[in-house]
């Protein structure tokens, strides 16, 4: 009769150890996880033409080793009004579900485009706003203290 409950104690503690470590093990599916490699955080509009104007760029970037780029859609469209937004402007790299400024501190862009510099460790390194190019991104990753982060959006010019 003793060794009935010890046994059900044991494989008690068997089972439970498995399902722990699977919660202690990091998840896969974050896209903003440091991935080893410079991260571009473009935000645009299909009504913004700069927007526009940079993806080809973008998309070539995003297939260039040591970067990537992810999106941000500036409208929140989601489903498929993000899809024909998303065919019609040919981007080609990931859009992100979510703003991720507030990973960073940083609220929403009041200038578009606006694009955040993230390290191959996930941190912020730079918020460029206004239209970018293939090089003025490699070389913002390159500066020791490009642009640098700031902790809010830069406010609209007065008119």
């Amino acid at each position: 009769m003793l060794l009935a409950p010890r046994l059900r104690k044991a494989l008690s503690v068997l089972l439970i150890i498995p399902l722990l470590q699977a919660c202690a093990e990091p998840r896969g599916n974050d896209p903003l996880a440091p991935s080893g490699a410079w991260t571009f955080i473009n935000y645009w509009a299909q009504w913004c033409k700069p927007c526009i104007k940079e993806i080809p760029e973008l998309n070539e970037l995003d297939n260039v080793d040591g970067y990537r780029v992810l999106g941000v859609n500036f409208d929140g469209a989601q489903g498929e009004e993000l899809q024909s937004q998303l065919d019609t402007l040919q981007v080609a790299f990931p859009t992100l579900e979510e703003d991720p400024g507030p990973r960073f501190a940083l609220e929403k862009p009041q200038v578009l485009p606006t694009t955040l510099v993230v390290t191959p460790q996930g941190k912020l390194h730079a918020v460029l706003v206004g239209p970018q190019t293939a090089e003025t991104l490699i070389a913002a990753t390159e500066a020791q203290e490009a642009a640098v982060p700031v902790k809010a959006w830069p406010a609209p010019p007065n008119h």
